[in-house]
Formats: structure tokens, C-alpha cells, sequence
């Protein structure tokens, strides 16, 4: 059973490696058929125990070259599993929702930081939450945070409504635009990732044919939504208050001036491949 295990498995790398995507999404894929994790694929009484418990191996079989057949077709590998992994999170993921990137980390580390310098209750607004990863992520390492998550989107407010009822119900949603969200509330810090894409961006199949464009898209030069975020970011912050906004490599300095009449301290940062990812400042 072993060896034709791994030849089954070999296989389904094989036809992803051929389609242009990592091989190591036949795991994935695979472990999520079976109901177990990544790495028990690799333990033999594991793999042997839930094909057992399935009971059908030309179910498993049906099942996995589906799924195959399905990202090679270019749906994301988070829709297909119902899973994106953040930080020490499991999100809830699916048609209709972002799926949050790895990049988006380093703004949780940037704020998780500021946030370890002030004290007494820290009062933390994401705008533009989407599955409700950077909250989800705030929450759950900053114990001292109350948080409010904003997603205007109806079918991404469901896939919030999902995970903040799974990991941590004590964050409070609002299901609105951000440029009227919360009107006369104040907070300590604002998180943002707005859509940036400059409309005109080729983009990856996966994310082009299925990730919402709502979400992607920030106008002709991507810098309209960022804007508009970083107006009610103002708005919402004390003077003296946190902003750390997501966005695209080419827009630093377009960033840098709308935030240039209300914060003070702008400072750029970037991702691990050394580009340009996201900015934090203070409001004065």
C-alpha cells in the first residue's frame, strides 16, 4: 500500500508540475481528501488509518484528481482546501474572499510592536478586514487589543462572520464602507489593506479568474481605495495614534504625500524580497 501511495502522490505532482504550480500542492490537496495534516503524509500509519477510515479508495482517488484537475484549471489552492494559513492561524477561505498572503505578516509584526509600547487597553480598527486574518492575527497575540473589524462586502463579511465566530468572537464587526464606518469612534491604531492593484495589472490566472476584483483593484494607478482608507484612518485615529497600510511596490511616495497633511513618522517598509510593502505613520 506504501509504494502505491507514493506513486499516487508522485503522480499528482507530476500533472501540477506540468500545469506550471508548485508540486507541493498534490500534498496539500491529498492530506485534505484523507482529513489529515501535510506532514502526516509522510507517516505510513496515518495515511493507512484514514484511508481505512474513509473506507473507499476509489472515492479518495475520484476526490484528489478532482481537486488536481481543479487547480490546474487555476482555482486557488485555498478555495480548494477551505484553508489559508497566516502566521499561527487557520483562516476560513472560499469563493468571494481574499486570500491573505504571507507579505501581510510583516504589517501584523510591524503593529504587534507598536502595540507592545503602549499600555492599558489598546483599542485596534481594521478597514477593509476581508477574511479577518490581520484581526484574527492582532487578537489573538496581543491579548491587551480590543478590536473592530470593517468589510463592506457582503460575501466577505460572511467569510469574517465565519472565522471571528471560530477563533476569537470577541472582536466586533461592522459591515460597512469605510468612509462612514464608525462615525464620532476613536482608536489607538488602524490596520489597512485596501485594494491597490492598479486596474490595468496582468495578474496571475488563479487570482485574476477567481480572487474578487473588489478586493484587488484600486483604480487606474491603484491608489484610489488607498486613499479613501487612509482619509478614514485619519478620521478614526487619536493624535497620536497608529496607522500601518498594505500596498503596492510602485506607490511609496503616492502614500507618503496622502498621508503627508495628517501623519507624522512615515515610514516605509518592505517585504522579505526587499520591495516596497506596506508604510506606517502616527496622526498628529
Amino acid at each position: 500500500m506504501e509504494l502505491t501511495f507514493k506513486e499516487f502522490l508522485r503522480s499528482g505532482k507530476e500533472q501540477l508540475s506540468a500545469a506550471g504550480y508548485p508540486e507541493v500542492d498534490a500534498e496539500h490537496l491529498l492530506a485534505h481528501v484523507l482529513g489529515i495534516s501535510r506532514m502526516d503524509l509522510h507517516n505510513p500509519l496515518a495515511v493507512e488509518n484514514a484511508i481505512l477510515a474513509i473506507g473507499d479508495t476509489t472515492l479518495i482517488e475520484e476526490n484528489f484528481w478532482n481537486l488536481l484537475d481543479r487547480r490546474c484549471a487555476h482555482e486557488p489552492l485555498q478555495y480548494l482546501t477551505g484553508t489559508a494559513y497566516f502566521r499561527y492561524l487557520e483562516v476560513e477561505v472560499g469563493p468571494g474572499v481574499l486570500v491573505p498572503r504571507p507579505e501581510s505578516e510583516l504589517l501584523v509584526d510591524a503593529t504587534l510592536i507598536h502595540i507592545q509600547n503602549l499600555s492599558g487597553p489598546v483599542s485596534v480598527i481594521d478597514l477593509g478586514a476581508g477574511s479577518g486574518a490581520l484581526t484574527l492575527a492582532i487578537a489573538t497575540e496581543a491579548p491587551n487589543t480590543h478590536l473592530i473589524a470593517v468589510e463592506r462586502d457582503p460575501v466577505a463579511t460572511q467569510w469574517l462572520r465565519k472565522n471571528v465566530a471560530r477563533i476569537s468572537e470577541d472582536i466586533r464587526i461592522i459591515e460597512e464602507d469605510v468612509s462612514t464606518a464608525l462615525t464620532g469612534v476613536k482608536c489607538d491604531v488602524v490596520i489597512a489593506n485596501p485594494p491597490y492593484i492598479p486596474n490595468g495589472q496582468v495578474l496571475p490566472p488563479d487570482v485574476a479568474e477567481h480572487e474578487p476584483a473588489v478586493a484587488l483593484f484600486g483604480g487606474s494607478d491603484g491608489m484610489d481605495v488607498p486613499r479613501k482608507f487612509i482619509v478614514a484612518a485619519a478620521r478614526l485615529l487619536k493624535s497620536g495614534g497608529f496607522l500601518a497600510i498594505e500596498h503596492h511596490e510602485s506607490q511609496p511616495a503616492a502614500i507618503a504625500e496622502a498621508m503627508g497633511d495628517e501623519f507624522v513618522e512615515i515610514t516605509l517598509h518592505q517585504d522579505l524580497t526587499e520591495r516596497p510593502r506596506f508604510t506606517t505613520g502616527i496622526r498628529r
